[in-house]
């Protein structure tokens, strides 16, 4: 059966290149980068290599990138290491308040869980609203700023709806009040330009896994004089901000992943951003289908449609059985059956939201692979209809 992959935002595969490149630090250069021999050595300079590469994509100081596991660590690591090393110092003040934080609607599930795992010790939380599109009004987040607001964190592309958020507003507005700025880029982390000096950012999450390199390896961008409290201690790696042995395998495919996407990015996005709206575009003509997130200002390989009456779960086994892999939302939350928190912040009801099909390309998708998807899906929703118990449109 003819196998398409079309959930990129959940996992890339490898590209070869990237199995190539950590290929030598899976067997021979296997040292640890805190030990004095060559072998540790060796492994030191192949990590502040990729650190360097990786650095200058962002237009960072390769001392401000710390690798990390994961971009759910890094998020982590940035909610709670701010609120510890800078609301602290609020409560010092007024013992009633810890410091506020402001994130959005439409965050992923591990900023959101770790903001109200936050609340619980005794910070304070607010939750941006979003439009129609999923997009944060930069007004909104100025006027959500308190005095003892100590971070904002709005996620640059959304995981799921694709919607790009104006990051940039939204830094200047925190770098004119003081105020620190994190943003979650792990969907757009190579797929649109990214420049944390211009963009105002003073955190940075991204991962490798999601541009072609290996699971294992995230980083957390933290401006140079940003105070943050470390998550792990331990033997004083990255600069003591993570004690942990680094995986220096999965940071080298990292960096190659960045030098690839460097090279090759502004062809790749031109045929990521044609093939998707040659997607929607037929998607679109299926009766009772609808778009989420923003028409335009979206991820170049992001498309995300709703069907009436039809459960996105049936949705993707149905496609699954055809050789077709989609999602229905966020992979890190498929399994619940709860509606999408981010469709419902939209304005969308529980059954609409529970509708949506993500379709997310990558860089070995083909224009067959499209049109064998336009071909399978509208006979799918069909039958899937006759069956629904609502009314058929």
């Amino acid at each position: 059966m003819k196998q398409i992959y079309l959930d990129c935002a959940a996992a890339t595969p490898i590209d070869p290149r990237v199995l190539k490149e950590m290929m030598p630090y899976l067997s021979n250069d296997f040292g640890n980068t805190m030990s004095l021999h060559s072998s540790g050595q060796e492994a030191k300079s192949a990590l502040e290599k990729s650190r360097k590469i990786i650095a200058n994509f962002i237009n960072a100081n390769p001392k401000e990138i710390i690798f990390t596991s994961s971009a759910t660590e890094s998020n982590n690591f940035a909610l709670k290491g701010i609120a510890f090393a800078v609301g602290q110092s609020v409560s010092a003040k007024a013992t009633a308040r810890r410091g506020h934080i402001i994130i959005s609607s439409i965050e992923h599930l591990c900023i959101v869980e770790s903001a109200e795992w936050l609340k619980r010790q005794g910070f304070k939380i607010t939750k941006l609203p979003v439009d129609e599109y999923g997009m944060v009004n930069p007004e909104d987040v100025k006027k959500s700023i308190k005095p003892d607001t100590i971070l904002v964190s709005v996620i640059h592309a959304s995981n799921e709806i694709g919607t790009i958020q104006p990051i940039s507003e939204i830094g200047k507005i925190c770098r004119e009040k003081g105020i620190y700025f994190h943003t979650d880029a792990s969907q757009s982390f190579g797929k649109i330009p990214i420049d944390v000096q211009k963009m105002d950012i003073d955190l940075l999450t991204a991962s490798s896994h999601k541009i072609y390199g290996p699971k294992g390896a995230g980083l957390l961008f933290v401006r140079h004089g940003v105070k943050i409290e470390p998550l792990l201690h331990g033997g004083g790696q990255e600069g003591g901000y993570r004690g942990s042995t680094v995986n220096v395998p999965a940071i080298v495919g990292f960096a190659k992943a960045v030098e690839i996407y460097k090279k090759e990015a502004k062809k790749e996005n031109t045929k990521l951003t044609k093939l998707r709206d040659q997607l929607i575009k037929g998607l679109l003509k299926i009766n009772g289908a609808y778009l989420n997130g923003h028409p335009t200002k979206r991820l170049p390989n992001n498309a995300n449609i709703r069907f009436s009456f039809i459960e996105g779960e049936s949705l993707v086994i149905k496609l699954d059985l055809q050789g077709i892999a989609c999602s229905t939302g966020s992979a890190c939350s498929s399994m619940t059956l709860e509606p999408s928190h981010v469709l419902l912040a939209t304005g969308l009801k529980p059954q609409e939201a529970h509708g949506s099909l993500r379709i997310s390309l990558g860089r070995f998708t083909k224009e067959s692979d499209i049109k064998y998807l336009l071909k399978v899906l509208p006979e799918i929703i069909k039958k899937l209809r006759l069956m629904s118990p609502f009314e058929n449109v």
